[in-house]
């Protein structure tokens, strides 16, 4: 391992190395976008689906050992015992950095169905990115906005019939669909400002969740609440210290929950059931943040005897 150069080295490095990696990966994954339109049959482009996952496993695997190569870091993992790489999963998460991608990829890899993302339609006509994400079957889905619903209530219900069709090939393929229901990546500032009754985590958004249950809860095996932790960064930029090597430690827990199941018809026209819904998320958000809590109190009570002993060594 090379964790003993300068963090500046290492930041070079593991740029470099990333970059290298993502660009040989989604190369390989747009080619295969590229055949996978030419391909009439759907047997066939199941089968050149299944490969460019592979390609997604590669890149997380590959992470993994540039991460092993610059740093020294623990992995503490739970709950990984009961998974299934042939089954459909719903992961709901929080979120803290721009390496949780990387890094949940890398540690579920090998247990759950390759991670996907429902993205933006917009998405699909970005150069490169678009047709990778295409090409793995991502699921892109169209939101009408209230004012154009106001302007044509007969475009009511039309997102949700989109997303299903989108998701129909999910059938008959294992899948893993993640959503990061904080809508955006936790910072001290953001939880001050929502006046977030959580000390770790920001206000948890029920849309998206309702959403993608809506629109194929009944394919899901189970929903995982998966709990990702960099102790010794917590608020500082997770993917900047983990490039200059000072990222120690990531915590990983997941849990496996029933899918909660959402009506759309009602959901979408009454108030009070998604207040309902919201108030079951809320309760997650809330074991969640305590979770965290007595996690970060045992890793600062480490930290401080391991503080302790080096004081006691250096006096002798």
């Amino acid at each position: 391992m090379l964790n003993f150069l300068p963090g500046s080295i290492l930041y070079f490095l593991s740029t470099t190395l990333l970059i290298i990696n993502t660009v040989i990966w989604a190369s390989l994954i747009s080619v295969g976008g590229i055949i996978k339109l030419l391909v009439p049959f759907t047997p066939a482009r199941n089968g050149l689906t299944h490969i460019m996952n592979r390609f997604m496993w590669a890149w997380a695997t590959c992470n993994g050992g540039i991460l092993y190569l610059l740093a020294d870091i623990e992995w503490d993992i739970e709950g990984l015992d009961n998974l299934d790489k042939n089954s459909w999963y719903l992961l709901i998460s929080n979120h803290l950095s721009g390496f949780d991608i990387a890094a949940q990829t890398y540690v579920l890899r090998n247990h759950i169905p390759m991670l996907k993302f429902f993205l933006k339609k917009e998405l699909m006509y970005v150069p490169f990115l678009g047709l990778g994400c295409w090409a793995l079957d991502m699921p892109f889905m169209t939101r009408t906005s209230p004012a154009k619903l106001k302007k044509n209530p007969k475009l009511k219900g039309k997102d949700l019939d989109t997303t299903r069709r989108a998701c129909e090939k999910f059938r008959g393929m294992p899948t893993s669909i993640i959503n990061y229901v904080e809508g955006s990546r936790f910072t001290e500032d953001k939880r001050v400002r929502q006046d977030s009754p959580y000390r770790y985590l920001l206000r948890p958004k029920a849309g998206g969740i309702a959403f993608a249950l809506s629109a194929m809860g009944e394919q899901f095996t189970n929903l995982l609440d998966v709990t990702v932790l960099y102790p010794e960064v917590f608020k500082k930029d997770a993917l900047y210290e983990v490039m200059h090597g000072r990222m120690k430690k990531i915590v990983v827990r997941v849990k496996v929950l029933p899918v909660p199941e959402v009506d759309n018809k009602r959901y979408f026209s009454e108030a009070a059931y998604r207040v309902d819904f919201q108030r079951w998320l809320n309760e997650v958000w809330e074991r969640k943040d305590e979770e965290i809590h007595q996690l970060m109190l045992k890793h600062n009570s480490a930290s401080a005897n391991v503080n302790q002993q080096q004081n006691i060594h250096s006096k002798s």
